[in-house]
């Protein structure tokens, strides 16, 4: 793949094999007031679904920004850098909305997309329909050497277990920084 800065309609063969080779990418999401959110997220929680659509498992964090922002301004965007290899930045911009866990759309995407494994502490799935693929030089993107995974979120999400889970989300994860809400439990009610 050149290196220059070039824009797709979709996600060619060369980005899919780049997008599966990251450990890490960064979402990016916001309303037209408030913060903006950028977070990190582990390459291995996405699946590319197709040319034009990718979903990652979103585990459960200190805050549920993304969720909050798609419910009002589904725009997202995902960027993956080369930390390794030759350098390059490519970016999915397209619309976003999460699946929640109590949909038959969360379970039939953790059956096709994930092999139906479910890793603890995970709170929703983020699907992206893509509508613009960019690739950048990255030329400033520094070398980072990988050396493993933090078990860190699975062991906190073990010991809490479901029932602690959910406690843990009703207290962190149902409105966002800027009190917007994130419709974490509202398919409870339908």
């Amino acid at each position: 793949m050149s290196s220059l800065g070039k824009q797709f309609n979709q996600i060619e063969p060369a980005h899919r094999e780049f997008i599966e080779q990251q450990r890490i990418f960064f979402n990016a999401s916001a309303v037209s007031d408030g913060r903006v959110n950028v977070s990190p997220r582990d390459g291995a929680s996405l699946r590319v679904l197709g040319p034009n659509s990718v979903a990652y498992l979103d585990l459960t964090g200190s805050g549920n920004e993304t969720a909050a922002h798609l419910r009002i301004n589904p725009r997202l965007t995902l960027m993956f850098c080369a930390f390794a290899g030759p350098p390059m930045v490519l970016r999915l911009y397209g619309q976003g909305r999460i699946l929640s866990r109590r949909s038959r759309e969360y379970q039939d995407m953790l059956a096709s997309a994930f092999e139906g494994i479910e890793p603890p502490g995970t709170r929703q799935i983020v699907r992206l329909d893509v509508e613009r693929v960019m690739t950048s030089c990255g030329y400033n993107v520094p070398f980072f050497d990988y050396v493993g995974e933090r078990p860190t979120l699975q062991r906190w999400a073990e010991a809490k277990g479901e029932a602690g889970l959910e406690q843990y989300w009703r207290e962190k994860n149902v409105t966002s920084i800027d009190g917007l809400p994130t419709g974490l439990f509202e398919t409870e009610a339908e």
